[in-house]
């Protein structure tokens, strides 16, 4: 399951630059102190903010809810929410701040929430330690920015129960949309994507065209090429030049 976004620049260069990376991996320096390159969303009421910048401050919060219908009940879908970030970013680009325990409010003491954050960052995930702060997979998911304003991000895993049944049967289903997202001021659009996966990713069929097309230009010129070669180029060029 992905949700979309159209019409969201999270390729402009400064919505790239905001944030920081030492803050992000855990150093607790730049915790309390945070790259200028996150202004303005650097501090707030004389607070560092945790995360700081403009990627983590409009990071999408919209709850979704997957049910199956049948006979006018409605069934919950599983939704996995772990397994869905890189595990480089998992693992080694994001790490929570180290001290004493590992009490992330009392690790994170002395920061503050980003401006449109309803909630701190060590309360995102607290009935899960290992997706909890900054190794949030949602948070993760979403610092890695899209390079086109029409973009998607993974958001749960369907696991299939059954290698003999489809993993969504052919039926009623409803969907369950927690509004907290507003996209209306940059007139941008919300979309909810269901897809099969492998371990390549997402079935895209833009990779498979874009390589036909440009395997077919070069093809077309080869033959062009080709048969220019064979029709001039054994004249000879070289003028006699009398003595």
């Amino acid at each position: 399951m992905y949700y979309g976004l159209s019409n969201f620049y999270q390729n402009h260069r400064r919505y790239v630059k905001s944030r920081d990376d030492s803050q992000l991996n855990g150093d607790n320096s730049s915790l309390l102190n945070p790259s200028k390159e996150c202004e303005p969303y650097r501090t707030n009421e004389d607070k560092p903010i945790a995360p700081c910048g403009a990627i983590a401050n409009s990071m999408f919060n919209d709850t979704l809810k997957l049910y199956r219908i049948d006979n006018d009940t409605r069934t919950p879908i599983t939704l996995i929410k772990k397994g869905i970030a890189w595990w480089t970013d998992k693992n080694v680009k994001f790490r929570n701040p180290t001290g004493d325990g590992n009490n992330l409010t009392a690790l994170f003491q002395g920061t503050t929430k980003p401006v449109n954050w309803p909630k701190p960052v060590y309360m995102l995930d607290p009935a899960e330690p290992d997706n909890n702060g900054f190794i949030n997979e949602d948070f993760i998911v979403w610092m890695r920015t899209a390079a086109l304003p029409t973009f998607r991000k993974l958001y749960r895993l369907i696991e299939r129960k059954n290698n003999l049944q489809p993993t969504l049967q052919a039926g009623k289903y409803s969907l369950d949309i927690a509004y907290n997202y507003p996209v209306h001021s940059f007139d941008g659009r919300k979309r909810m994507i269901l897809s099969t996966i492998s371990w390549m990713g997402g079935k895209n069929p833009f990779l498979g065209i874009a390589y036909i097309t440009v395997g077919s230009i070069c093809f077309f010129l080869g033959v062009v090429l080709l048969f220019i070669h064979h029709k001039y180029g054994n004249r000879n060029t070289s003028a006699d030049i009398p003595n």
